[in-house]
C-alpha cells in the first residue's frame, strides 16, 4: 500500500463535536460520497424513522449521543412520519402542518425538526431527512392520508428547501418505503425533488424505495445524486447484488444500503410461515455484503428503535424491547467496529472480483465476497460462516504478503503468517457456522495491530 492510515480511532470515529460539517457531494470518480475536501464519507446510518414524531428533546439527544459514540455519520428520520404523522401529534402536541397542507407548515413542530438538525451537528452527524413517508402520496398500504399533488409538492419542497439550505449536514432523502406505482406518483416525486433544487442547490438528493428495490430501478435521473436500495428483511437476501446491479446499471452514481436487515425483528414477518428471528449476524452480513461488494455506505435498523417504541406503547411487526434498551443490543456496536476497520484502508478504492475466491463458492448463507485495491496492495474477503478461504494471493502486486483475521464481533485484528504470492495458503477461521463471520485481510505491508486493538 502507498500509504495505510493509522490515526487515532477517536479522530477516525468521532468528528469533532460544535464544529460545522462540511456539505457532502459525489467523488470525481462518481462512486463514493466525499466530503468538499474530497476527503472520504463512510456512510453508516441509523435508522430512526420516528424519532421527531415520538420523541421529546432528552429523548432526542439519548438516541444522538449514543449513535456518534458508536461511530455512526448518519441518521435517517422523517418529518412527516409512518405512524399517522399528520393527525398525530408530536410529543409537544404540534401537528407538522395546519389542515393537512402541504403548503402551511406549523412553525412549532419544524422546531422540533431544526433542533434535531441542530443537534446532530453538535455531534458529528448528518440528518437523512426524509420530507414525508411514501404513504402521504402512495398509500399501498399504512395510515396515510395521501396529500401530495405535482403542484404542492413542489411547493414543499421550495419550503423546505429554503428553511433548511444553510445546514450542511442535510442529506435529503425523498420516497419513504415506496416506489411510483403511476405517472402521478412520479410526477409527485419529480415535482417534490424539483422544488427542493429550486431553494437549494447544494445538498445531495436521493430516494428510499420499497423493500427489494433500487432507487435508479425508477429515477435515474440527474436530480438523484446516488442510488439508495432497501435490500430489506429477509435472511435469504443476498445484498451485494443490489450494488452489482447499481453500478452496472448506473455508471455516474454511488449506491447506499439504505435499509437492510434490521436487528431484533422476524425474518420475511410478511409471509405466513414463521423463519425466526433476525439478529447481530444478520447484520453484519448484510453491512459486509454491501460495503466490500461497492457500496458507498449502509444504514443500520432495529426494529425497536425505527419505532421508537416502549412498553406502554402499541408495538408494530411485533416490536418486544423497549427502544432505549435495544440502543445495546450488539449489532449497533458492531457497526461501529466495522466502520473503524476498513476506514484503516483507502476502503474507497477497492474493487469487488470474485474472481479472487479459488475455493467453492456457492451464492447461498456462506458466500464469500472479496475485493481488492486498485493499486493491488490489498484484499479482503469476508465469511459469513466461517467458512475456509482460499484467496488467489498472485494478484497481489508485492512478493510478500501479509495475512490477518479481523473479528467482526469484538472489532480486534489477529496476525496469521507471511506468504509469498507465488503460493496458495489455505485460511480456516477458528469457528464456523451461523454467526462465525470473520474478514480476512491481505496486505502488502506488515500492520501495527497491536495499536489498532489498543484504540
Amino acid at each position: 500500500m502507498k500509504k495505510i492510515l493509522f490515526l487515532l480511532f477517536g479522530i477516525v470515529l468521532f468528528q469533532a463535536q460544535g464544529q460545522e460539517l462540511p456539505v457532502l457531494k459525489i467523488s470525481d470518480n462518481q462512486r463514493y460520497i466525499v466530503t468538499q475536501d474530497n476527503e472520504p464519507f463512510f456512510w453508516l446510518g441509523g435508522t430512526a424513522w420516528e424519532l421527531i414524531h415520538r420523541c421529546n428533546k432528552e429523548e432526542i439527544d439519548q438516541y444522538l449521543t449514543d449513535r456518534a459514540k458508536k461511530g455512526f455519520t448518519v441518521i435517517q428520520t422523517v418529518i412527516l412520519a409512518e405512524l399517522d404523522g399528520l393527525n398525530t401529534p408530536n410529543v409537544y402536541g404540534d401537528k407538522p402542518l395546519f389542515n393537512n397542507n402541504p403548503e402551511k407548515l406549523n412553525p412549532a413542530y419544524f422546531e422540533l425538526v431544526d433542533y434535531v438538525v441542530k443537534k446532530s451537528e453538535e455531534l458529528g452527524l448528518y440528518v437523512g431527512l426524509l420530507p414525508t413517508w411514501g404513504d402521504k402520496f402512495n398509500k399501498s398500504w399504512g395510515v396515510g392520508p395521501v396529500i401530495f399533488d405535482k403542484l404542492n409538492a413542489e411547493i414543499y419542497g421550495q419550503k423546505l428547501g429554503e428553511r433548511y439550505k444553510s445546514n450542511n449536514n442535510i442529506i435529503w432523502i425523498l420516497g419513504g418505503d415506496r416506489v411510483p406505482e403511476n405517472e402521478q406518483h412520479s410526477a409527485i416525486i419529480r415535482a417534490m425533488a424539483k422544488g427542493l433544487r429550486e431553494t437549494d442547490s447544494t445538498h445531495l438528493i436521493t430516494y428510499h424505495p420499497s423493500g427489494g428495490k433500487n432507487a435508479i430501478d425508477y429515477f435515474n435521473e440527474d436530480w438523484l445524486d446516488f442510488d439508495m436500495f432497501q435490500s430489506g428483511h429477509n435472511r435469504l437476501t443476498k445484498e451485494y447484488q443490489y450494488v452489482l446491479k447499481a453500478n452496472k446499471k448506473s455508471l455516474n452514481k454511488p449506491t447506499v444500503n439504505g435499509e437492510a436487515r434490521y436487528e431484533n425483528i422476524e425474518d420475511r414477518f410478511w409471509e405466513n410461515e414463521k423463519f425466526g428471528w433476525l439478529d447481530d449476524a444478520d447484520v453484519r452480513i448484510s453491512a459486509y455484503w454491501s460495503i466490500i461488494s461497492g457500496a458507498a455506505g449502509y444504514t443500520y435498523g432495529c426494529n425497536d428503535i425505527w419505532q421508537m417504541y416502549d412498553i406502554d406503547r402499541l408495538p408494530n411487526l411485533q416490536a418486544r424491547t423497549d427502544w432505549k434498551v435495544a440502543l445495546n443490543l450488539p449489532g449497533s456496536t458492531q457497526m461501529g467496529f466495522m466502520r473503524k476497520m476498513f476506514e484503516m484502508f483507502p476502503w474507497q478504492n477497492m474493487n469487488y472480483d470474485s474472481s479472487l475466491i479459488l475455493n467453492e463458492n456457492i451464492e447461498n448463507e456462506s458466500f464469500i465476497v472479496a475485493s481488492v485495491s486498485k493499486e493491488r496492495d490489498l484484499i479482503f474477503a469476508y465469511t459469513p460462516k466461517g467458512k475456509q478461504v482460499v484467496p488467489d494471493i498472485s494478484k497481489m502486486k508485492a512478493n510478500t504478503v501479509y495475512s490477518y483475521w479481523f473479528n467482526p464481533r469484538s472489532g480486534k485484528m489477529k496476525y496469521i503468517d507471511q506468504y509469498e504470492k507465488d503460493s496458495q495458503p489455505v485460511f480456516k477461521p477458528w469457528a464456523e457456522g451461523w454467526g462465525c463471520d470473520f474478514v480476512l485481510i491481505l496486505t502488502g505491508e506488515k500492520l501495527d495491530i497491536e495499536k489498532f486493538n489498543a484504540e
